[in-house]
């Protein structure tokens, strides 16, 4: 198991995990479009999706718990087994649409995702709805439309 250093802890916080995610959701966009030129883009999304698998296993079986599977249950089982179909099912449309569109024009439609996770979050998870959150999702809409449809 991984032991990261006190100072390390401190700083990364959800905000620093989400910005990571961020820069590389941005890598990926960028190397998926050099990546799927000239070829199949459902074999190019197994390829992507076989080092994910590999990439993840190893940091799983790096980074665990005692006792960590045991806390899986059959509902836990079905959400991430659902979670994994949309993820794949969402690359799969994603590699599709870089290979014939511009990374710059894709990738902020693909965020969309961020405006109906809001609703659906609010209706399926409890979660409230705020002036921000909708103030937020317009705006990101917004940006979304503008960069996908500038010529």
């Amino acid at each position: 198991m991984v032991r990261w250093p006190w100072y390390v802890k401190g700083l990364m916080t959800w905000i620093v995990w989400a910005l990571l995610s961020a820069v590389f959701a941005a890598l990926t966009a960028i190397l998926a479009k050099i990546g799927v030129a000239n070829v199949d883009p459902n074999l190019a999304t197994a390829v992507r999706t076989s080092v994910v698998v590999v990439f993840a296993w190893g940091l799983a079986l790096l980074t665990r718990q005692p006792g960590a599977l045991q806390a899986f249950t059959p509902k836990t089982w079905l959400y991430l087994t659902l979670s994994g179909i949309a993820t794949g099912s969402s690359w799969l449309c994603y590699f599709r649409a870089l290979q014939t569109g511009e990374a710059s024009r894709v990738a902020p439609l693909d965020k969309l995702s961020v405006v109906l996770v809001i609703p659906i979050a609010v209706l399926f998870l409890g979660e409230r709805m705020t002036w921000g959150k909708a103030l937020g999702a317009v705006l990101i809409f917004t940006g979304a439309m503008a960069l996908a449809f500038d010529k």
